[in-house]
């Protein structure tokens, strides 16, 4: 089961490097132009999102996420190595902590609304696997977010210490 976020977090980013990344081609550009603007409706209608909800593996009954993941992707400028909760947390945070609070009680179009604020905040840029996963699996990365804002090690799981 542990395999799966990781499995759909590079199937995101294969996506988004296909579909959103390469800003300097007008199709890519006016595509990621729609997403951030569009209703969710307008945001199933695009033949690009149900690839990417193939590729995921998602379904009609998954589609608050679809259209979740597929506008933050859009948001997305430059994949890198910190998660979002890194980029905005740390030393001297960019988002502060009550902000931060807010956004991890989010529920609906509310925590969109706050995770694509976020985005622009750590100027679009985090990992976007990681990202992926963890909008798929929010009420899991929740806990996992608080020790990346932070910058303290997460807790680890019996399983995670019996393999090492």
């Amino acid at each position: 089961m542990s395999e799966e976020p990781k499995g759909r977090g590079a199937a995101a980013l294969g996506w988004w490097g296909r579909y959103i990344a390469q800003r300097e081609i007008p199709a890519v550009r006016a595509l990621a132009a729609r997403l951030r603007r569009a209703a969710p409706l307008a945001v199933l209608s695009e033949r690009d999102v149900m690839t990417l909800a193939g590729a995921l593996g998602l379904r009609s009954h998954d589609a608050d996420d679809i259209v979740r993941l597929a506008v933050l992707l859009a948001e997305i400028r430059e994949h890198g190595p910190s998660t979002l909760a890194e980029r905005l947390g740390g030393e001297k945070p960019v988002l502060s902590p009550l902000r931060f609070q807010r956004l991890l009680r989010a529920e609906g179009e509310e925590l969109t609304d706050h995770l694509r604020r976020a985005i622009i905040m750590a100027e679009r840029r985090c990992n976007v696997a990681a990202l992926a996963a963890d909008i798929l699996h929010w009420e899991a990365a929740r806990p996992r977010w608080c020790f990346h804002y932070y910058g303290a090690d997460a807790p680890r799981t019996g399983n995670e210490e019996k393999t090492e």
